[in-house]
């Protein structure tokens, strides 16, 4: 049996804090920036590119912002702002996001 290596945004997330710790400068305030920034790439990135697979058209994510309200454990909401358009992404594992265009 193969095993793919699957890359997760906790991978993602813990490649962003050790490239930070490498790149030097003051090591606190540098990791403190990358890891804040990692966070907020990941979700954006992450989504904008599962939606796309999906057939919506997201041509540059802008901003990724978590629903509280709607979302709950193994089901995440989120509001993703593209260049082109805003949609509402709800995510459970092992589905397909659903995806609602938003004005």
């Amino acid at each position: 049996m193969m095993h793919r290596n699957v890359v997760t945004p906790i991978h993602l997330l813990a490649g962003a804090v050790l490239l930070a710790a490498s790149i030097g400068g003051s090591p606190h305030a540098d990791l403190t920036v990358s890891v804040a920034q990692a966070a907020e790439e990941v979700p954006k990135e992450m989504l904008a590119a599962q939606i796309r697979t999906q057939g919506f058209a997201c041509e540059k994510a802008v901003q990724a912002t978590k629903d509280a309200k709607r979302s709950k454990a193994d089901h995440a909401v989120w509001v993703l702002k593209c260049s082109n358009a805003t949609y509402r992404v709800s995510r459970a594992p092992d589905m397909a996001a659903k995806v609602e265009p938003l004005k």
